[in-house]
């Protein structure tokens, strides 16, 4: 193993159980990815970070307790965990409930190689438990004459979805990678963005054909969507975590991105990024978007 912000440096057996306690990020134990999973050193989409149709236990800052065990054999790895769930949407303060809120999450992750490059595909199931309100009873409340605030119809409620992970390796210095993902969009997003289905691919290539090895470049897109009664909700002016103003000509949401990572000294990287952004929160009538970023990486 090498050392990094989660190993200590050496061995650890093939066939092993590994277990975390304590305050975590579930995306450093699942739906890892080797070319699309952290936004310090590769893409700063949110859609490449994780799978957006997976409302991820966690507080506003990324972050929550509980605990995870891991299966590892030579050739698959078997995932689950059991965490707690925000006190509100996309908030700080963790519910309190343990067993009337919290967020369980299981994922198989198959190991495997062709012609010598290996590849992995991570099949992942969740689901959520929370006081979070319902789209249909907020949209019922909206034509009877009342709001349609969703925290009016808020109770203890089950979200669930899937998600699939993929990454194969094309040659020593590119890579390919997708994830797909569905949730059943008829809850109040809760911790993480307001995507009910996903679909994302993406490439990333190292530099050591133009004789820069410690390079990276990277070009991905990603198409999002939600679920029918979800988007009668922000029709209606309803709002969530990132969505909503008030009206909605629906359409998927669409970005592309690109970045190129590179080594300045030793330990310090930097990056220039472009994201390009059509029908930006499901709506036609907003945008296109162009997103220029820069990043400083300094590890130490």
């Amino acid at each position: 193993m090498d050392d990094d912000q989660l190993h200590l440096a050496g061995t650890q057996d093939v066939s092993r159980l590994t277990f975390t306690l304590g305050k975590i990020s579930l995306i450093d134990i699942f739906d890892n990815n080797t070319y699309a999973n952290d936004p310090r050193t590769q893409f700063m989409n949110w859609a490449f970070v994780a799978n957006e149709a997976w409302d991820y236990p966690a507080d506003s800052l990324g972050y929550t307790t509980g605990f995870a065990a891991e299966l590892y054999q030579p050739q698959w790895t078997l995932r689950y965990g059991f965490f707690q769930v925000p006190r509100s949407s996309n908030g700080l303060a963790q519910d309190q409930r343990y067993l009337a809120a919290w967020g369980m999450v299981t994922e198989l992750e198959r190991r495997y190689t062709i012609r010598n490059h290996p590849g992995v595909l991570r099949f992942l199931v969740y689901l959520n438990r929370a006081h979070m309100g319902s789209y249909q009873d907020a949209i019922n409340n909206f034509n009877q004459g009342g709001s349609i605030d969703i925290t009016q119809t808020r109770a203890n409620r089950f979200k669930y979805g899937f998600g699939l992970n993929w990454e194969q390796e094309i040659t020593e210095n590119i890579g390919v990678f997708s994830r797909l993902g569905w949730s059943d969009g008829h809850t109040e997003s809760w911790a993480y963005s307001d995507v009910d289905r996903t679909a994302s691919l993406g490439l990333s290539v190292k530099g050591a054909p133009w004789h820069r090895p410690d390079d990276t470049f990277g070009l991905a897109g990603v198409v999002n969507a939600i679920s029918p009664v979800h988007q009668q909700f922000f029709a209606d002016g309803g709002t969530g975590i990132l969505g909503g103003d008030g009206t909605l000509n629906y359409g998927w949401e669409k970005a592309l991105e690109t970045y190129y990572d590179f080594k300045l000294w030793k330990t310090v990287h930097a990056a220039l990024d472009y994201q390009f952004i059509t029908d930006p929160a499901f709506n036609r009538d907003r945008g296109p978007i162009s997103v220029f970023g820069a990043r400083l990486h300094w590890e130490f």
